[in-house]
C-alpha cells in the first residue's frame, strides 16, 4: 500500500501532481474534499497513528472509491487493477469492471437488491452514475464520510470494518431532510496483489439500514406518496 502524505488530500492519493496531469476525471477536473474531510476530523471515532495499518487501510480505501467515482479510464486507475478487478456485494457473484459498470456504477453497485420493484425505495435499475452521484452528494451537503473503524488482517488480504456517516440536510427522492446523523456500518475483504493494487472487492452490509435514515423525513412530492406504503425500510424507522 502507498504510504502517508498524499498531495492536496490527506487521505487519497492519485489525485494531483505529475502522473495526473492526463487524468481524465469525470466531471472535468478533480474532485475537491475538503468538506468532507471536515466532517470526517469532527465525527470519526478512532485516530489512527501515522503510518499504522488502519491509516494506510483507511487511505486505500478512500483512494479506491475516489478513483472509481471519479476517473473514467481504466489506464487512470492506480489504486487498482482494472483488467483483473472483481467486486461482490453481500455473497453475490463477483462481477467485473465492465460489468460493475453496467449496474450503473457510483452508489448503484453497492446498492443491489433482489426486492421486486414496488418494494425498491431506491432502484438502481433506474439510476445512472451521475443521478446517483447527485442524489447522495444532495442530501449530504457535508458529504458521507468514511471510517476504518478495525482492522482485521493485513495486505495482501486485508478485512475490515467500517463505518459510513452524514447528516441529511437536504431532500431525498421525495423526501423532506431530516438533519439527523443517517450510519451505515458493514464490513469488506479486499484483495491486492504482489504490487499492491486491488483486485478483489467483497462488502457485506443491509443497505436498508442507510435507505431506512434517507427515507425517514415528510414525503414532499407524488412520487414519495406513493412508494412509502409499501416501502419494508420505511415501516422500520419509526
Amino acid at each position: 500500500m502507498a504510504s502517508s502524505g498524499v498531495e492536496g488530500d490527506d487521505y487519497r492519493y492519485y489525485l494531483h501532481g505529475e502522473e495526473e496531469k492526463n487524468t481524465k476525471w469525470r466531471y472535468g477536473s478533480p474532485p475537491n474534499y475538503d468538506v468532507v474531510n471536515k466532517l470526517f476530523h469532527e465525527g470519526r471515532t478512532k485516530i489512527w497513528p501515522p503510518g499504522s495499518l488502519e491509516e494506510r487501510v483507511q487511505n486505500l480505501v478512500k483512494t479506491w472509491e475516489m478513483e472509481l467515482f471519479h476517473k473514467t479510464i481504466d489506464a487512470d486507475y492506480k489504486s487498482l487493477d482494472p483488467n483483473n478487478y472483481t467486486f461482490s456485494l453481500n455473497g453475490r457473484k463477483g462481477i467485473s469492471l465492465a460489468e460493475k459498470r453496467k449496474l450503473g456504477g457510483g452508489y448503484n453497485s453497492l446498492l443491489q437488491t433482489s426486492l421486486p420493484n414496488e418494494f425498491r425505495c431506491y432502484n438502481p435499475a433506474e439510476e445512472t452514475v451521475d443521478s446517483s452521484h447527485r442524489a447522495f452528494t444532495t442530501a449530504f451537503p457535508r458529504g458521507f464520510a468514511l471510517e476504518i473503524l478495525h482492522v482485521y488482517s493485513g495486505p495482501p488480504e486485508i478485512v475490515y470494518k467500517f463505518r459510513h456517516w452524514g447528516y441529511m440536510e437536504s431532500p431525498f427522492k421525495g423526501h423532506a431532510p431530516t438533519g439527523e446523523l443517517v450510519e451505515l456500518f458493514g464490513m469488506a475483504v479486499f484483495q491486492l496483489d504482489e504490487s499492491e493494487k486491488v483486485v478483489s472487492v467483497e462488502f457485506f452490509f443491509d443497505r436498508g439500514e442507510l435507505l431506512g435514515g434517507l427515507l425517514k423525513g415528510a414525503s414532499i412530492d407524488s412520487y414519495s406518496e406513493e412508494v412509502a406504503p409499501t416501502c419494508p425500510y420505511l415501516r422500520n424507522t419509526g
